[in-house]
Formats: structure tokens, sequence, C-alpha cells
């Protein structure tokens, strides 16, 4: 994780490097004691968490923020600083935590472990995000189709051949379930069988089905059932009973 400490005054700036050198997560150290300096790093390579103070020399790490705030993919903010009175202002800036002088190691590595599971957290949700957007050729004999994942109901595996069912038309393939399954998003989509998989926020109805199993219909016309073997964890994703 790329750090960036923007203070005044060099002893603090030293003290805080030398905590977050203790930091596993933290990979790469940048400083600066001003507004222009801050920016220009921000500008020279991707920072992931500044840590700012209140007053900079005739300056305000707060307007600093304001300016953080305004550029594209920002960095966590963390305002560290002697004065405790800012701490709303600081919030209302979107800043992530507040230290106070002087520094305690533990205090600032649970920060960086704060600022680590933000940061994947995001990277996941961006990750699925893309995924959900994503378009998948499909080839069928000579021509080759772009399916949106949104637009997929489900996916039906039957002797070699897998279906895909939209809501509009059916596309089939020679490539695997299983090949599918790692490339849609999970969730929305999951294996409820080992021949089907299914988009749960597609599913309009669930059927107590054979041996305490589900049927679910998904879109208005596609019935895919439950198996045993996935019943439970299915029952969990869509909140329902489990079983004693």
């Amino acid at each position: 994780m790329n750090t960036l400490i923007v203070d005044d005054e060099p002893l603090a700036r030293n003290e805080l490097g030398y905590l977050l050198e203790q930091c596993e997560e933290v990979s790469h150290i940048e400083e600066a004691d001003s507004i222009e300096e801050a920016l220009e790093r921000l500008l020279q390579q991707p920072i992931d968490l500044a840590f700012l103070d209140i007053h900079l020399t005739e300056e305000s790490g707060l307007t600093l923020a304001d300016k953080i705030n305004r550029i594209p993919n920002p960095p966590i903010i963390v305002f560290a600083t002697a004065y405790d009175d800012y701490a709303i202002q600081a919030f209302e800036r979107n800043a992530r935590d507040y230290l106070l002088k002087p520094f305690e190691l533990e205090r600032v590595q649970e920060t960086v472990r704060r600022a680590e599971a933000t940061l994947a957290s995001k990277a996941e949700k961006s990750n699925e995000q893309d995924k959900s957007v994503a378009v998948y050729p499909v080839q069928m004999e000579d021509r080759i189709f772009m399916v949106h994942a949104h637009e997929i109901l489900a996916l039906e595996v039957n002797q070699g051949e897998t279906t895909i069912y939209t809501t509009e038309k059916n596309y089939k393939t020679t490539e695997p379930l299983n090949a599918w399954e790692k490339k849609l998003p999970q969730p929305p989509f999951m294996r409820v069988h080992r021949s089907y998989l299914v988009n749960l926020d597609k599913i309009e109805e669930i059927q107590p089905w054979f041996n305490q199993t589900y049927q679910v219909t998904v879109g208005n016309h596609v019935k895919v059932p439950v198996s045993r073997s996935y019943e439970q964890a299915f029952k969990e994703k869509m909140g329902l009973k489990r079983s004693e």
C-alpha cells in the first residue's frame, strides 16, 4: 500500500514514517510539507492512503482534503494531528480516521489495517461490477453473439452442450458449464445443480420439489431444479429457513 505523509514538521513526518515502516501492509512512503508538494506527489504516482496534518504552514490540511476528494480515485484520508477539535470537519471530508499526536504504533497499525480492508473491499466490488456488466461472446455455427451477463437467466449442460437461457433468446455452446461458472460473477450466479447455474436475481418463484428440494422459475419460463447437494447453500443465499 502506497502512503503519503503531509506534515510541515520534519520530526512528526519521521515519527509517523517510522511507525508506518512497522506495518507490513505499507509498501512505500512518500512525504510532503505543503499542499502544493502533496498534490505533486499524488500526480506522480498512485497513493492509497494519505495522512494529513491539520495545521500546515499558512495552510490547512482540511483544504488539502477538499482538493484530494476532487481528484479521480482519491486515496483514503486519515488526519494525523495534535488538535482534537477538528474531528467533525475531518469526517465531513470523508476522512476514515483521526489520529492524535503523539502517535502510538498499535493505533497506527489499526488504522492501516482498516484502510487495507477498505481497499480490498473496494477492489472486490469493482471486480464484481466489471463482471456484471461484462459481455461474453457465444459462438453458434458461423455466428458470434454477444451476451450480456445481466441478461442471462440460467445455464444448463446436457450431453456436452451448454444452453444459455436469456429473456429473448437461448444460445447453445460447447463451452463447459464449469468454465462459465468461473467467468460469471458470484453472486448473483450460483450453481444449484451439477447441470445448472442460475441467476439468483432473476428468480421469480421457488416451489417445493421432490425429496424436500426445490424447483425455481427464472424469468417467466425457465424451470431449474435445486439438488440436495446445493440445497443448503441455496437456502442461505435466498434467506430461506435452514433445515434442522
